[in-house]
C-alpha cells in the first residue's frame, strides 16, 4: 500500500511540474513534514491555486489553497504581492488527517530572473482523526517562474 501511495504521489508531483506556472520548494511546517514541492497554478487575473505535496514523518501531505492576490507594495518598478487564501489539506500515512488551512503571505518576483521568493503563515484546523487548531504553520517558498 505504501508503494502505491508513493507512486501516486510521484505521478502527482510530475503532473504539477508540467502544468504549473511556478514550481519550487517550501520550507517550513506543512502537512507531511518540513519540506514540500510547491506549485502555483493561475486561476484568473487575481486568484491562483497554491498547492504543496510533502513527504516525511511516514505521511504524504497534500495542501491545495485558493489564494487571492493583492499588489499594494510597489516602489520604483519593484512589486511585492501579498495574498490571502484558504483550502483543504490531507495527510495520508500511519496517521490520517483532513482539515482546512488559511494562508496569508507576501512574495517578491525578481526583476530579470525567473524566481519568486515568499513567506507565509498557515493556521490550520484539523477535523479528522483528531480535532485541533494549529498556528505554527510558517513557511519560506522559493519557486521558478515559467514563461518569464
Amino acid at each position: 500500500m505504501r508503494k502505491l501511495i508513493l507512486l501516486f504521489s510521484l505521478m502527482s508531483v510530475c503532473a504539477l511540474g508540467v502544468q504549473a506556472q511556478e514550481l519550487g520548494v517550501r520550507f517550513g511546517n506543512v502537512t507531511g513534514g518540513d519540506v514540500a514541492v510547491d506549485a502555483i497554478f493561475s486561476a484568473g487575473e487575481f486568484s491562483r491555486i497554491h498547492a504543496d505535496v510533502s513527504f516525511g514523518n511516514d505521511i504524504v501531505g497534500i495542501d491545495a489553497l485558493w489564494d487571492f492576490l493583492y499588489r499594494p507594495f510597489e516602489a520604483e518598478g519593484e512589486t511585492f504581492f501579498w495574498y490571502v487564501g484558504a483550502g483543504p489539506f490531507l495527510g495520508i500515512g500511519d496517521n490520517f488527517s483532513l482539515g482546512a488551512a488559511g494562508e496569508i503571505g507576501v512574495e517578491y518576483h525578481f526583476t530579470g530572473a525567473p524566481l519568486a521568493l515568499g513567506i507565509d503563515w498557515r493556521p490550520g484546523l484539523r477535523i479528522v482523526d483528531e480535532t485541533d487548531f494549529s498556528v505554527d504553520g510558517f513557511g519560506l517558498n522559493l519557486r521558478y517562474v515559467f514563461g518569464k
